[in-house]
């Protein structure tokens, strides 16, 4: 990158374009292009890492002693770490879609993992195309159809739940290989879970993956992530790296299984000795939460931060090459989460269920270009919807109309009450620094919270008549935010345009069944040897 003050690039500029009104046709393109090449030189790459179901406080540099995440804490100490950032639903598919578009799920519609983002709504992987960037996704970006275009020139995919499975990258590759990832299929697939071993259930999913180290997908979207990266050209560049882990089951490669001692590890804040009867309520799990004990959740625990440390070797690979390549210092780079863990927040496992904070919160770190502001930590309110604006506005874009989100590079420290929303919108949630609303249309179980006091939602102040008038103002910018009465269906096109690849499986889905075949088979195998 160019590195020029405001005055030398208009002084430039003026220059060349003064040059090309006396040159001929050739002259005055190539004084164009050295123009364009100039704009471009001041527009940083852009690179975006995107972990699942990561829970806020599972990282060293927010406090956690006992998971080892050296590189992300290094890319935190050079960029901004914002510690209260909320996603906009705690589902995949609806908090990846708000992510790219800066908008609440309420308005893209795209209310579960099988659904599709209208085309009307702007992306920012979109604009950064249309302004000059190369785009390009690897590994899950769990899409309706799995390739769908949002902006990507190119996307090789590694998905897991659903039809991406079965018309992905990741997957052909496995087959090619003589593979299946068995723990996955047996957590995802309802009719290989209804004949899972018994070590599945009895360990919550937290098994060794079957697969070699090189075929596991943390390995796969790591690495096709660092040959793209060290394909970039000149242009700009904007590189999505989306893994599908840390999400169950929790399956690392057995040599980074190993890594942790269950039986030392320390139980995370917010755990109790029982499920609440209001949770109880709302989804019994999808384990049976009731069934949880400390010895089973530190084996969780173990697995879950062994992939978390795999993704942050990841992680360091791809900084290290940034900085081989002299890339480093002009890159804009994010890491993040589309939704938490409860990891035995009120008993409680996985997702599914009420927006407590581990839930809600995700990681977020911004490196910003020349590590502007390196060190921060911000403990503002700021949401997922964010990022789209900030990135584009790093591009020298200005948001699409429509866009909810903040630029984070100019408002850090966010705002003073967020929204998120769960259950297609019968479960909403207002949130303060201070204090947590949540309302529940279909169980009547609303609760509210002193965070201040009460950070992992021990005690539900609801009915309590000293925080009344605090419940009423919270409810009615909620109202605001979004209407109670609204009822959405999620937006659903299997035809939708897709990109123009070759590794873009027939629409027909043919293929869908072939490979089906042929992992049942795989699986029956393994079953007999098991």
């Amino acid at each position: 990158m160019v590195n020029m003050t405001r005055r030398e690039f208009v002084a430039t500029t003026a220059t060349l374009s003064s040059l090309a009104c006396v040159a001929d046709p050739i002259a005055e393109a190539q004084t164009q292009a050295a123009v364009d090449n100039i704009l471009d030189a001041k527009r940083p790459n852009i690179l975006l890492i995107i972990a699942d179901q990561h829970r806020f406080d599972c990282l060293g540099c927010s406090g956690n002693s006992e998971v080892r995440t050296p590189h992300i804490d290094a890319l935190a100490q050079d960029g901004v770490r914002h510690t209260q950032c909320i996603c906009p639903y705690p589902v995949c598919t609806p908090s990846r879609y708000s992510l790219i578009t800066g908008r609440y799920v309420f308005e893209h519609r795209g209310y579960s993992n099988h659904c599709t983002l209208p085309p009307e709504f702007e992306t920012f992987p979109r604009m950064l195309r249309d302004a000059g960037y190369e785009t390009k996704a690897v590994g899950k970006m769990h899409y309706t159809p799995t390739y769908l275009d949002v902006g990507f020139q190119e996307m090789v995919l590694a998905e897991q739940n659903g039809p991406g499975r079965w018309d992905d990258d990741y997957h052909r590759e496995l087959r090619a290989a003589g593979l299946v990832n068995a723990s996955d299929l047996e957590d995802q697939e309802s009719r290989f879970r209804k004949e899972a071993r018994p070590e599945y259930w009895k360990t919550f999913g937290a098994l060794p993956s079957n697969l070699p180290e090189e075929f596991h997908s943390t390995s796969w979207v790591g690495r096709k992530t660092l040959e793209s990266l060290e394909d970039w050209g000149t242009g700009p560049q904007l590189l999505v790296a989306s893994f599908v882990k840390p999400h169950h089951p929790f399956d690392p490669p057995a040599n980074w299984a190993s890594r942790y001692d269950a039986e030392k590890l320390s139980i995370l804040p917010g755990w109790s000795d029982t499920v609440f009867d209001h949770d109880q309520r709302l989804n019994k799990g999808y384990f049976e939460n009731a069934s949880l004990t400390q010895e089973s959740l530190r084996r969780v625990m173990a697995h879950y931060y062994a992939g978390i440390e795999h993704i942050d070797a990841q992680v360091g690979a791809l900084v290290d090459a940034l900085k081989q390549r002299g890339l480093y210092d002009d890159t804009v780079i994010v890491y993040t989460s589309d939704h938490g863990e409860y990891l035995g927040q009120h008993h409680l496992l996985l997702k599914g269920n009420y927006m407590y904070e581990a839930l809600t919160r995700v990681p977020l770190i911004i490196k910003y270009p020349q590590q502007q502001r390196s060190g921060t930590v911000s403990n503002g309110l700021t949401n997922l919807v964010d990022l789209a604006p900030t990135l584009l506005q790093q591009a020298r874009l200005a948001p699409a109309p429509g866009m909810k989100g903040l630029n984070l590079a100019e408002r850090p420290d966010g705002r003073p009450i967020d929204f998120s929303e769960g259950h297609n919108g019968e479960q909403r949630m207002a949130r303060t620094a201070t204090h947590k609303l949540i309302v529940h249309d279909g169980t009547g179980d609303h609760q509210f919270y002193e965070l201040d006091k009460d950070p992992w939602e021990m005690e539900n102040r609801y009915a309590d008549p000293g925080f009344q008038n605090q419940i009423h103002f919270m409810t009615q910018a909620m109202n605001a935010w979004r209407d109670p009465a609204l009822r959405v269906q999620p937006h659903v096109d299997e035809n939708a345009p897709v990109i123009d690849a070759p590794n873009v499986p027939p629409s027909d889905g043919a293929h869908r069944d072939l490979l089906q075949t042929w992992t049942t088979g795989q699986m029956k195998g393994i079953w007999e040897r098991t």
